[in-house]
């Protein structure tokens, strides 16, 4: 009978409160979309998307059409040194962390698709902690591993314990049984290590160990009871030498396999013949790239001096205290990603993800609430599309330019308080705008129809959706319900209506804005992770509460 572990959960303060988001609609600003004038190739990309503003909402915003569909995730959230939250208590400093990380990751998981996977650069401030509230999220099996990444080059002389030279890159799946990562091209050095001293016709060749252990698995147990193992004998070399495996360890093979493999010349016992027995792997039969690791160092994925270096050959102004490099990102991409497919990253920042993205012919989402979303990502990303970034990975993927992207900003919140502090829809939404908002509360698909006049949106072939700011007669009523007749159904939105909607079976009629009022917190512009917006702390917990549990 199989032992079944206890769950381990992370606690902290305020973890039971969750906001009640509103899904806002997106409003592009076509001033600041930018596209190639033509096509450089036929894998351009074109309806990539920066959204300007706080990215809970932009996350919860971009949930109804993007569910499913995000193939790779990766965010370079703020690392919660101490720096962001001098003014608070250390246990509230990692309770609104965890808090507000938390809520974005619930968001990140929804959006992922189910061969998808979610790669977070963290330092060890918070890696450990998010690592076990993200095992509840995504649940702990789907943990594929923790990247070192090597960030510096140099020992930091002033450092008072040790000179931090790595982040941490967390890699969660969606399911771990449906992801697996591309393989790393194979680079000159890993080729350089055949060779083919013994002119074999199959070509170059490298050799390993053909010793396993003797007492780990199926094979130490039935070692350890019967003291015997079929793979466990002496082998005579050509020199006449007689070898038994190491202590502990056994032949991987039985002698007839092993006696097939020596037949076809594919044991190596030395060039006189007289050493151990390893197995000949010929470069033309290995897989056409290498199977990445755990161990980034800068020399294959950039540190932080490489990526300020490439801030500032864009001219864009003060550099970032951390940017990560473009090697990085291309690394990330490219084990996550096939071409085409669609990359997030809601912590923007200078915009790295975009432009190797983009480089990369992957579609992609930003978010960034900043406001070097104007001053350093969008000047970033007219250069790579125009083809006047030289940087980062420019020549190793011989980027020429082109493909676009459009920027979005969120929309107000839906309501608003009047005078007299009564719920109204606010008034900076037009006619499309409400239409399109009713549409993402009620989940309907916005596609207002050009010959029909109460086709706002559809759930199916035969469900839609009208918003009207109108107050409606029965008569009103009626002629709707004639014009969508017996085998179609129609949910009305409107201010107000006259008589009894009940007698129309087709019909489903809502008041704005009474159909949405309590379903999420309206007016609520800011979940951001600045510190200027966060909440006042609380009294501290008597002494004899633990912060935080296991």
């Amino acid at each position: 009978m199989a032992v079944s572990r206890p769950r381990l959960e992370l606690t902290w303060i305020g973890k039971e409160n969750r906001p009640r988001l509103e899904p806002r609609i997106l409003l592009e600003d076509p001033a600041l979309s930018h596209h190639a004038p033509h096509r450089v190739t036929e894998n351009d990309q074109f309806d990539n998307r920066l959204i300007h503003g706080d990215n809970l909402l932009a996350l919860k915003a971009l949930e109804q059409e993007f569910a499913g569909k995000v193939k790779c995730i990766f965010i370079d959230p703020p690392y919660n040194t101490g720096s962001a939250f001098t003014h608070y208590d250390d246990g509230l400093e990692h309770s609104i962390w965890l808090g507000m990380m938390r809520d974005r990751l619930e968001l990140l998981h929804r959006l992922l698709s189910p061969d998808g996977s979610l790669w977070v650069t963290l330092d060890d401030t918070e890696a450990h902690y998010f690592k076990v509230m993200a095992d509840e999220v995504f649940g702990r099996g789907n943990f594929v591993g923790n990247i070192v990444w090597q960030k510096k080059p140099s020992v930091q002389a002033n450092a008072i314990w040790f000179s931090t030279n790595h982040d941490h890159v967390l890699v969660y799946a969606k399911n771990v049984l449906e992801w697996r990562p591309n393989l790393l091209g194979r680079t000159d050095e890993a080729d350089g290590r055949y060779a083919n001293p013994d002119n074999d016709p199959r070509g170059d060749w490298t050799s390993g160990p053909i010793t396993i252990s003797l007492t780990s698995g199926q094979r130490g147990a039935q070692y350890a009871r019967t003291g015997h193992s079929a793979n466990l004998y002496a082998v005579c070399t050509p020199s006449g030498r007689t070898v038994l495996p190491p202590p502990g360890t056994c032949w991987r093979y039985s002698e007839v396999k092993l006696a097939e493999l020596r037949n076809d010349n594919r044991i190596y016992f030395g060039t006189t013949g007289n050493n151990v027995p390893r197995l000949k792997r010929f470069l033309s039969e290995v897989q056409e790239g290498i199977v990445p690791s755990t161990w980034w160092p800068r020399a294959d994925a950039g540190d932080n001096l490489e990526a300020k270096r490439e801030i500032l050959s864009l001219n864009l102004g003060d550099v970032f205290a951390t940017p990560k490099p473009e090697r990085l990102l291309e690394r990330v991409i490219h084990l996550a990603t096939r071409t085409g497919d669609l990359v997030l990253d809601s912590f923007a920042g200078s915009g790295t993800t975009g432009a190797v993205a983009q480089k990369m012919y992957r579609r992609w989402i930003m978010v960034e609430l900043g406001e070097h979303c104007h001053t350093h990502i969008v000047p970033r990303l007219r250069k790579v599309i125009d083809g006047e970034d030289p940087g980062g990975i420019t020549k190793a993927v011989d980027w020429k330019g082109g493909g676009g992207f459009r920027y979005f900003r969120l929309a107000p919140s839906l309501l608003e308080k009047d005078k007299w502090g009564n719920w109204v829809v606010s008034k900076e939404y037009n006619a499309a705008m409400l239409a399109e908002a009713m549409c993402k509360h009620e989940g309907f698909t916005y596609a207002p129809s050009d010959e029909v006049y109460w086709r706002h949106g559809h759930s199916t072939e035969r469900d839609f959706l009208y918003v009207t700011t109108q107050t409606l007669a029965h008569e009103q009523l009626a002629a709707l319900s004639e014009e969508v007749g017996e085998e179609r159904s129609l949910l009305v939105c409107c201010m107000a209506w006259r008589g009894s909607a009940n007698s129309f079976p087709n019909l489903t009629v809502k008041k704005i804005p009474n159909a949405v009022l309590n379903r999420c917190e309206f007016g609520h512009d800011d979940y951001s992770l600045q510190v200027a917006n966060l909440p006042s702390a609380p009294k501290p917990p008597p002494p004899a509460q633990a912060e935080f549990e296991f």
